[in-house]
């Protein structure tokens, strides 16, 4: 009997669940109660004071490009990306929150700019060996 595959996040912990529908998942942030420090992820220390009292959050889904590079060749490893491999741009986006996310940038490498408002994409990256659609996420021009 086969089963049919689900949408999984690329790493538990860092989008709102459930995965569906796409366009209402977020990234999710963790703030301390005591510092106030927002962090990406749900956590349970803070990396800057080190307390255990975070709060989850979710994370808004629009920033500005911060700063970015163009990856012009494939990544080592496991890369799990477009084959045959085709460059494309990686950013700092900073949200509202005032936390910087290093993210794929869904734009032609050379039209993007600093300052250049985003907004977040949840996408299927590649299906794994259970079938299961494993979710990715993205910033594109807005």
């Amino acid at each position: 009997m086969s089963m049919e595959g689900k949408q999984i996040p690329i790493r538990e912990g860092l989008l709102t669940t459930p995965l569906v529908p796409l366009e209402k998942v977020t990234l999710v942030g963790s703030k301390c109660g005591k510092c106030g420090e927002i962090s990406l992820g749900k956590r349970v220390q803070c990396s800057n004071c080190g307390a255990s009292r975070l709060e989850e959050m979710p994370l808004s889904k629009k920033g500005k490009l911060w700063t970015y590079t163009v990856i012009r060749h494939k990544p080592p490893g496991d890369y799990k990306g477009p084959d045959p491999f085709v460059p494309f741009g990686l950013g700092l986006v900073e949200l509202p929150e005032g936390i910087r996310v290093m993210a794929p940038i869904q734009a032609d490498p050379a039209k993007m700019k600093v300052g250049m408002e985003l907004e977040l994409e949840v996408y299927p990256l590649y299906t794994d060996e259970n079938k299961n659609e494993v979710m990715a996420f993205r910033f594109r021009p807005v």
